[in-house]
């Protein structure tokens, strides 16, 4: 579950103590693991897999109420913020209005020097900072077409303040999980956006045409979710050159997540062994072709920073022998998806048999359906076989819900992880993220009163009888 998914009263989950509450609720379930998706700023579909940058902090996710608590914000001025609705983020109210409250609050702080030594120490935050304040003195443009490099000083320490509160509430949750027994998984996006700080900051490691504007971009070629591909508009690595410096700003990037999480999922890891490379001025995904990767080099280099940290390999989509192989050569768990195993008669690696001890099971992720709404939407003679294969028989399919998930606990794989939307048992209706599909997505949310119809024991159960939360 995502943090903007979670309850609170001010149009987006955040890391306030409705986070430390579902930590206790992970805790009284048996669960050992919550995974999140990326904590970087949403792009303007919202979407946290396109951000003005790979290190920054979303400013959404920095709890009000911490800050009423520390004096920084009124009352009053809180009571201005209180969402509309308990069960979708108010993104257009949150872009519109949440940055007014948080210069307030920025500028009553007491403590600016704590806070600029703080961003000192990190040179990617700061030079995220710089980025947000020319930005905002740009009228909002993107960065190669900049022409005013006067930085409002109000605006800069606005957003230094955003991320020292983002980080520093973040951590308290963090340690508060970690004390509880839970480990958090966090999520990186393969590639930055064209106008990020990353690309901004550090143009000579993308593919870049003299006018700064993107040679060569990402995108996957026509799947499962796409006819067409998925033109993501990326600007691609220089792979070339990010070698000559042992892959210095992803080996940053890497640390900086294992300072915040205990492991990682790294989105598109097939990108590291080929990657679909799409012309600057392609109209579709279809006109790509795949190009090789940096491939077991670039893996060495992860490995000699891993440490304890696991990091997940998100093996999904034209996954090619080489691949797989890299994947195997990497030590890293790939991805399982139930729902990926019963669209076909095949007998492929996504039906649970098949699972390898070193894999990470999924009943879908966030870009899939619900497993109710999967369920739903499966012709009657998939459902039928599906439900079969969880040895249920019964024709009230409805009821066999549940034998789908305790199938999937009693798997190989080494760690199983649900969507919350699949804990409540929700419809498609509830889905966080159609791939393609520019509006209407990352919207869900639950209240606290939907976590509480979650049957506790019954996941203590499963956690139990398949010894889950053990790796």
């Amino acid at each position: 579950m995502h943090i903007s998914s979670l309850p609170g009263g001010y149009s987006s989950g955040s890391f306030g103590k409705e986070a430390l509450e579902f930590v206790d609720f992970l805790k009284n379930c048996g669960f050992s693991y919550w995974q999140v998706l990326p904590f970087c700023m949403v792009d303007e579909c919202n979407s946290p897999y396109k951000s003005y940058s790979s290190f920054g902090g979303n400013p959404y996710f920095v709890d009000l109420p911490s800050l009423k608590e520390k004096g920084l914000i009124t009352d009053s001025e809180l009571s201005e913020y209180k969402q509309m609705t308990p069960y979708s983020c108010e993104f257009v109210r949150l872009y519109h209005t949440r940055f007014d409250i948080l210069l307030k609050a920025s500028k009553r702080a007491p403590d600016r020097n704590k806070i600029e030594s703080y961003i000192e120490e990190r040179p990617y935050i700061k030079q995220f900072c710089e980025f947000m304040a020319l930005k905002k003195a740009n009228k909002e443009k993107a960065w190669n077409e900049w022409d005013n490099y006067d930085i409002d000083a109000d605006i800069l320490f606005m957003w230094k303040f955003i991320q020292y509160e983002f980080f520093t509430q973040w951590e308290k949750v963090k340690n508060y999980a970690n004390k509880k027994g839970i480990k958090i998984i966090g999520d990186i996006p393969i590639y930055s956006a064209f106008d990020s700080s990353d690309v901004w900051g550090n143009k000579d490691y993308y593919m870049l045409d003299e006018k700064g504007y993107p040679s060569e971009v990402a995108g996957v070629p026509p799947d499962y979710f796409s006819k067409d591909g998925q033109l993501w508009g990326n600007p691609l690595y220089n792979w070339s050159k990010m070698k000559e410096d042992g892959y210095k700003w992803w080996m940053d990037r890497l640390n900086h997540m294992f300072s915040l999480f205990d492991g990682v999922r790294i989105d598109h890891f097939r990108g590291f062994e080929t990657y679909w490379s799409i012309p600057g001025n392609a109209k579709t995904a279809k006109e790509g072709q795949w190009i090789k990767g940096p491939g077991k080099d670039f893996i060495d280099k992860i490995k000699e920073i891993q440490g304890e940290n696991l990091i997940i390999a998100e093996d999904l989509g034209v996954i090619t022998k080489e691949v797989e192989e890299l994947v195997e050569y990497s030590g890293f768990p790939g991805m399982k998806v139930l729902q990926f195993g019963f669209l076909g008669d095949d007998d492929n690696p996504h039906m649970m048999h098949n699972y390898k001890r070193n894999s990470v099971a999924y009943t879908g992720t966030h870009d899939n359906n619900t497993l109710l709404g999967y369920v739903w939407e499966l012709s009657d003679v998939q459902r039928r076989n599906l439900l079969s294969y969880c040895g249920y028989e019964s024709t009230d399919w409805d009821k066999g819900y549940h034998s789908i998930i305790r199938e999937l606990f009693t798997s190989h794989a080494a760690l199983v992880i649900l969507p919350i939307q699949d804990l409540l048992g929700y419809g498609s209706d509830t889905r966080l993220n159609i791939p393609g599909k520019a509006s209407g997505n990352w919207q869900f949310r639950v209240s606290k009163e939907q976590i509480n119809t979650i049957e506790k024991e019954k996941y203590r159960r499963l956690n139990h009888l398949y010894k889950r939360g053990m790796l």
